[in-house]
């Protein structure tokens, strides 16, 4: 092990004098997904997931993860190396007080981490020191490190954005203004993205370009991105109200702000931005970056467009569940072939960009990992009885899906389907809430685990995030989520939010249960009503396996959810099918009760 990552960082740490190190998952973005020369933390650990962060010391290191990816990462990482910590029981500031020896200097890298981290940090740890580094000693001891993605960036074109990037610059100028700022920081990737109606390709699954941005106060825009990116079609789509400038120019233009007052989001930039206007004098104006809340209220041109993205990618998967059911029975369908299959039918509208997420396909045991990913080793045959979990989504030019499904695999046992319909019944109850403007998501999170609760039950992640419009697959600020420390549960729910509906339940080393829907919130008057309410609209549409339901357990109003949701797929779908495909529709999505007894 003396030449391993660990062990390679490690003497690096004790060449720099640093008694520690601190290593997340994110980039100078601050991002959950990100390229793959920024994927530090699985080049150290073996961790793949999207949320983690290690802390090194000299002799030990801990790897912090959530309950979302406790399993996997007992399965990914070498225990005898890294210390599996789970939060928020527990969190780095609070390992490294009880680890790290009195008065030692932990090193992290000031463009992977938010001012805010590091300060809660230092307030849990007293006794040591943090100390930014110049360099990061993970990069000088990575061989063979991938270089910066090099693709173009694309424009968005505004039959699918349905807003000019220049308005939206106008529109982000007066909110910086209003926040009594000049000029504003943008870091996030989906924020740039979403104001200059860019695409790209430098982070696999998540359609965005690495980029930076200033954006004054009358609109006016310098975008930071790399030479190789620009192409003529770029420069023209920007116009003259967007000067371009080099990604690397990004740290010098920051020292010549100073005298100004720059609106920067302290929850979504880098330490190092903030350092590096400090340092030249400017004057910080915290507040959030105002694409945020923009991008999130989908305006109409992206909402029709997400109603017709789903509609086409429910055609998908319906397809690929009536392929599912034809071939379990004859043998030879694993994992990864099925998880291929799903994205051949996905690619035969040939309007598929990419998928919005690598696929959770996971039979039997694998479905407990919340969010497993199969592999050769740890591939399984779908034989048996069981549950089969597909978690799965696709980006098209007009919208972003994300949708689960579990399947009976053979005979279900009285349990698996009581679990299944508990999940149901909190999807529906979330699915037909309504509720009165200025509902936080974290409100309605208990609709959704109620019937769980009532068995003894629960699920350890978020019941909802945001989705973008071919953007991120999770995208804030809005949630829904138990946890109050869940970011996002505290935002007000708005027309024009797309979140996901999913609750479920995991019993290990047995089956995985979710079951998953986007939904759209839209405003929902009606008579009588004293306060203006809103709801979801599900945007989803793919059948859900009446073979797992249990009826007793249903409400007849559940059971008039469920056939008017099966009567909108087949309604949807029935017309593009045909043969053995829509027979099959026809059985999947007929009324409960006939459903259940055709079944049996």
């Amino acid at each position: 092990m003396t030449d391993s990552p660990l062990a390679r960082l490690r003497a690096e740490l004790a060449s720099r004098g640093l008694d520690g190190f601190l290593v997340p998952l994110t980039d100078a973005h601050l991002s959950e997904y990100v390229p793959a020369h920024a994927r530090r933390l699985a080049w150290l650990t073996g961790f793949t997931g999207s949320a983690g962060q290690a802390v090194v010391l000299a002799d030990r290191a801990a790897l912090f993860v959530d309950g979302r990816y406790t399993l996997q990462a007992r399965e990914e990482v070498d225990a005898g190396l890294f210390e599996l910590c789970g939060v928020p029981a527990t969190s780095p500031g609070a390992w490294l007080r009880a680890n790290a020896p009195a008065g030692a200097t932990i090193g992290y890298d000031p463009w992977l981490h938010g001012r805010r981290e590091i300060e809660t940090l230092r307030s849990a740890a007293p006794g040591l020191r943090f100390a930014p580094v110049e360099t990061n000693p993970v990069d000088a001891v990575w061989a063979g490190k991938p270089p910066r993605p090099a693709g173009p960036a694309v424009p968005h074109a505004l039959a699918f954005a349905g807003e000019a990037h220049g308005d939206k610059l106008a529109r982000i100028g007066r909110a910086i203004a209003e926040a009594g700022a000049e000029l504003g920081v943008l870091s996030a990737l989906d924020s740039i993205a979403w104001a200059f109606n860019l695409r790209g390709t430098d982070v696999p699954r998540t359609p965005v370009v690495e980029a930076f941005a200033l954006v004054a106060a009358d609109g006016r825009a310098t975008l930071f991105l790399a030479p190789e990116k620009v192409t003529d079609a770029v420069r023209a789509h920007l116009g003259e109200g967007v000067t371009l400038a080099p990604y690397a120019a990004f740290p010098e233009a920051l020292s010549r702000l100073g005298g100004r007052r720059v609106l920067l989001d302290p929850a979504g930039t880098v330490a190092a931005v903030a350092d590096a206007l400090e340092a030249a004098g400017a004057t910080l104006v915290p507040a959030r970056d105002p694409a945020v809340l923009m991008k999130a209220t989908k305006n109409p041109v992206e909402i029709a467009g997400a109603r017709a993205a789903h509609r086409r990618d429910g055609l998908a998967v319906t397809r690929f569940l009536a392929w599912l059911d034809r071939e379990v029975p004859q043998g030879g369908v694993d994992e990864l072939l099925a998880e291929a299959r799903l994205e051949a039918f996905r690619r035969e509208s040939n309007l598929l960009r990419d998928l919005s997420f690598d696929s959770i396909s996971a039979f039997g045991p694998n479905g407990a990992f919340p969010h497993y990913r199969s592999t050769p080793r740890t591939n399984r045959r779908l034989e048996g009885d069981g549950l089969y979990l597909i978690d799965s989504g696709g980006q098209y030019a007009d919208g972003t899906t994300d949708i689960t499904r579990t399947v009976a695999i053979g005979t279900p046992s009285a349990e698996m389907r009581d679990r299944f319909t508990r999940v149901l019944k909190g999807h529906i109850a979330l699915a037909t809430a309504r509720f009165p403007k200025g509902t936080r998501g974290g409100q309605l999170d208990i609709l959704a685990r109620q019937h769980l609760w009532a068995a003894g039950l629960d699920y350890a992640h978020g019941t909802g995030h945001g989705v973008g419009s071919y953007l991120s697959v999770h995208e804030g600020p809005q949630r829904i989520a138990a946890s109050a420390s869940a970011p996002g549960i505290d935002e007000p729910l708005l027309p024009g939010m797309i979140l996901s509906n999913e609750p479920g339940f995991y019993k290990v080393g047995g089956y995985g249960i979710r079951t998953e829907n986007l939904v759209l919130v839209v405003e929902d008057p009606r008579e009588g009503d004293v306060e203006p309410m809103l709801a979801f609209e599900t945007l989803t549409l793919a059948p859900i396996d009446l073979r797992l339901v249990e009826p007793a357990l249903l409400s007849p109003a559940d059971v008039a959810w469920l056939d008017a949701y099966h009567a909108r797929v087949r309604e949807a779908h029935a017309p593009h099918l045909a043969g053995a495909e829509l027979a099959w529709l026809e059985a999947a999505t007929r009324p409960l009760l006939t459903g259940v007894r055709a079944a049996a």
